[in-house]
C-alpha cells in the first residue's frame, strides 16, 4: 500500500491549525504520517502529536511556503504520497483512500489535485462550521477517473515523491504566489498532473496570517515575469494572469470588499511593473514591502 502523509506548511494561524488537525483525527481512514512545517513555536498549540491517532511529527523551517513544504519532501521517502493541505483545508471521509487508488492505477501520476467543494478564498472566507456542514451534505465520494490538467491547486496537492524531490522554488518567498503552478509545470516534464474529482474538500479561506495586499500584489507580476525567464511559463499564459489580476485590483479598487486589500494590491502591481519596466523586477523585493 502507498503510504500516505499529509504535509502542513503553517505560520501564524495556531488556532487554525488545531481546528483542522482535530478534524483530521474523526476521518475513518487515515494518513499514515501529518508532518507540520512551522517558522516559530508559537505557530503550533496543539494537540499533543502522542494524542493523535496518526504518527504527527512537527518540523521548524524558515518562514515562507515554499522553503516551509520544501522541509516537508526532504524528510520523505522515494515513492511516498505527500498530499499538501492548507491549515484551512478540510478534507472529505474517504479522501486518503481514493487518492491511494488514483496514484495506485498508474504510475506515471507525480501530482493529484482535488474538486473543492467550496473556496471561502474567493469570498470573505468560512468558518470551521461551515465546512463540515458542506462536507456532511455532500453526495460523498465517488471513483472517478482523473483528468489532466495544467496545475495542482496548492491548498490541496498530493506529490509522488522521486529520488531526489523535485523541490518548491525557494526564490518564491513569504506566500509563496503561483508555486503550485510552477512545480506542476516542472514535473509535468517527467509524468502527469492530474485532478481528480473524487477527492473532495473545503477551503475555508482564512484571511487572518497572509501576506499584505501590497506584497501580494507585487508577486502577482513579478513571479510570472520570473516564470518566464526560467521557462515554467508561456507568454500567453503569464499576460493572461497578469492582465487579469491588474483589472480586478483597479475595478476592485473603487469600492474595496472589507476582506479584500485590493488598493494595496493595486499599487503592489504599479511597483512591480514599474520594476520590470526598469528591468529589476525580482520576487524577493517583497521582503522589502509592507
Amino acid at each position: 500500500m502507498i503510504p500516505v502523509t499529509i504535509g502542513v506548511a503553517t505560520t501564524g494561524r495556531a488556532s487554525v491549525l488545531k481546528q483542522m488537525l482535530d478534524h483530521l483525527s474523526t476521518l475513518s481512514d487515515l494518513p499514515d504520517k501529518v508532518v507540520l512545517s512551522i517558522a516559530t513555536p508559537e505557530d503550533f498549540e496543539g494537540p499533543a502529536p502522542d494524542d493523535m491517532p496518526f504518527e504527527m511529527v512537527v518540523l521548524t523551517s524558515p518562514k515562507g511556503s515554499c522553503a516551509q513544504r520544501n522541509t516537508i519532501l526532504k524528510q520523505a521517502v522515494d515513492g511516498e504520497i505527500v498530499l499538501f493541505l492548507d491549515d484551512d483545508f478540510l478534507i472529505m471521509d474517504g479522501y486518503v483512500t481514493e487518492l491511494r487508488r488514483v496514484f495506485d492505477q498508474d504510475p506515471s501520476i507525480l501530482i493529484a489535485t482535488g474538486h473543492v467543494l467550496a473556496d471561502g478564498a474567493r469570498g470573505p472566507g468560512l468558518t470551521f462550521s461551515d465546512a463540515r456542514n458542506m462536507l456532511r451534505q455532500a453526495d460523498g465520494l465517488q471513483s472517478v477517473q482523473p483528468v489532466d490538467t495544467r496545475s495542482g491547486y496548492g491548498c490541496n496537492m498530493a506529490v509522488r515523491v522521486t529520488a531526489p524531490p523535485e523541490l518548491f522554488d525557494e526564490t518564491l518567498p513569504l506566500y509563496g504566489w503561483l508555486e503550485d503552478l510552477d512545480l506542476s509545470r516542472r514535473i509535468s516534464r517527467k509524468g502527469r498532473v492530474v485532478r481528480a474529482d473524487g477527492l473532495q474538500g473545503v477551503h475555508l479561506g482564512v484571511k487572518r496570517g497572509r501576506t499584505s495586499g501590497v506584497r501580494l500584489g507585487y508577486s502577482q507580476i513579478a513571479n510570472p515575469v520570473y516564470m518566464l525567464g526560467k521557462g515554467s511559463l508561456g507568454w500567453r499564459h503569464a499576460m493572461r494572469l497578469m492582465s487579469r489580476n491588474i483589472a480586478a485590483n483597479m475595478f476592485g479598487a473603487i469600492k474595496p470588499p472589507p476582506y479584500l486589500d485590493r488598493r494595496g494590491r493595486l499599487k503592489g502591481n504599479l511597483i512591480a511593473l514599474r520594476d520590470v519596466l526598469r528591468r529589476r523586477s525580482d520576487p524577493n523585493r517583497i521582503l522589502e514591502l509592507h
